[in-house]
């Protein structure tokens, strides 16, 4: 049976780590949009491509800080390994 080694444990801990995070943003930006008064913006607000429109910026603000906060962790790990 395969056990793997660090390196292929690292690997799985980083992935799980950075879609734990993404998801996370990605809901903290959804129930963030919550908050903005889209009928003032649009046509419909309450239409169908109206919610499409809040999931898909949701997921792009979302995408946004959980790079942010992904790469942060990496430069962050890389920087201690110079000193």
């Amino acid at each position: 049976m395969y056990k793997g080694n660090s390196l292929d444990q690292m690997l799985a801990i980083n992935g799980l780590t950075s879609i734990l995070i993404m998801l996370v943003c990605v809901t903290l930006a959804w129930m963030g949009l919550q908050q903005l008064r889209f009928e003032q913006l649009l046509k419909q607000p309450k239409s169908f491509s109206a919610k499409v429109l809040q999931v898909f910026l949701a997921i792009a603000l979302g995408y946004l800080v959980g790079k942010f906060i992904t790469d942060y962790i990496n430069w962050s790990s890389d920087i201690t390994g110079a000193f």
